[in-house]
């Protein structure tokens, strides 16, 4: 076999199928593969009847980053993270701020990277004092292997485990991940099936079962909104996906609205209105969301995180630096109540230590 090609995880054989046809059980695709054939995501291919992943170690993005620029504004604040991402993709947004990396394969371009394997991720991990190791930039979901691989690994000493991704993946995916991940942010894109049909080659469902599927497993979960005017801004829309937050997820689970940017094939589009973000996170706040931010904009007051009691500020957030205002014990100086996330306790002391 190729160097550059694994077995794959995840995918069975077709039964009475003389054509050698494969299914991928990776994502909610189920993308049944003939002979010589890839699936949507560019990066899986039947060899002779047998699944391989072209992307096993073939890193095409690596970068140290402060958590919060993932973002996780809940989890290990002020600690940094070794991100990772290898190309391809199994949704075709047609907004996406790393089709680079995400879209060359599914279009039979060269799959570029360099070939890093687990253990020399976690020992680049742990020679950056990194907490933790994040699957993202493009979406880890379609490099499952090499996440499965290296998060074993991290667990074993001790290291954190976060993706960063669309959200959808198949129940096996999110079973064989479940006690090897810690945390998530999962783009939920819009909340309707047209959205996700026309803007992304994906749907709308197993996006939402997949969410609540992830809070079920204990992983800390925020999640993340990129509003695009005209598209996905429309206001009871956006009622909409937030009460299914408060309900589904909970009231603490943070809920990033970012500002969209035109890229890629979204070029005409105008960039989000600050009354937009400012509309939405207070849809969010009445819906009984405790904690919304606004990202990919200068100056806001939604970056910063706010006691849901005495809305004091217990954390300022400037280009994803992170200060400590007014929390002790991970609790609020100012009235007492605690604010849910992983590791805010600690943060007194990683500020002390200067990680970020």
């Amino acid at each position: 076999m190729d160097a550059n090609l694994h077995q794959a995880m995840l995918w069975k054989p077709l039964q009475n199928d003389a054509d050698a046809k494969v299914q991928c059980r990776l994502c909610a695709h189920f993308c049944v593969v003939a002979p010589g054939g890839r699936g949507i995501c560019g990066v899986r291919e039947n060899k002779n009847g047998a699944l391989v992943t072209l992307v096993r170690n073939q890193v095409a993005a690596l970068n140290l980053d402060p958590v919060e620029k993932k973002p996780l504004y809940h989890f290990l604040p002020g600690t940094r993270t070794l991100s990772l991402g290898t190309m391809g993709c199994n949704l075709s947004c047609s907004f996406c701020q790393n089709y680079s990396l995400s879209q060359p394969p599914r279009r039979g371009r060269t799959i570029r990277g360099d070939r890093l394997a687990g253990p020399e991720i976690v020992a680049l991990a742990r020679d950056a004092r990194a907490a933790s190791i994040s699957y993202t930039y493009s979406e880890p979901t379609v490099f499952f292997e090499l996440v499965l691989e290296t998060a074993r690994l991290a667990v074993e000493l001790e290291l954190y485990n976060i993706i960063v991704s669309n959200g959808f993946q198949s129940p096996e995916c999110l079973e064989a991940w479940g006690p090897l991940i810690h945390a998530a942010n999962i783009d939920l894109k819009a909340f309707t099936e047209t959205f996700y049909k026309d803007q992304c080659g994906a749907r709308l469902k197993p996006v939402l079962d997949n969410l609540k599927t992830i809070r079920a497993m204990g992983w800390w979960l925020e999640v993340t909104t990129l509003l695009i005017p005209g598209l996905n801004d429309d206001l009871q829309e956006l009622r909409d996906m937030a009460d299914f937050i408060a309900r589904e997820l909970g009231p603490d689970t943070p809920w990033h609205l970012s500002r969209f940017h035109p890229d890629h094939l979204m070029r005409d589009r105008p960039v989000t209105p600050a009354a937009t973000l400012d509309a939405a996170r207070n849809i969010g706040m009445e819906a009984s969301l405790r904690f919304v931010y606004v990202g990919n904009i200068t100056v806001h007051d939604g970056t910063h995180t706010y006691c849901p009691d005495c809305r004091a500020m217990v954390l300022r957030r400037t280009d994803f630096t992170v200060s400590n205002t007014g929390l002790r014990s991970g609790a609020c100086t100012g009235c007492g109540r605690t604010v849910p996330g992983r590791g805010m306790d600690q943060l007194p002391q990683i500020l002390e230590d200067g990680q970020q």
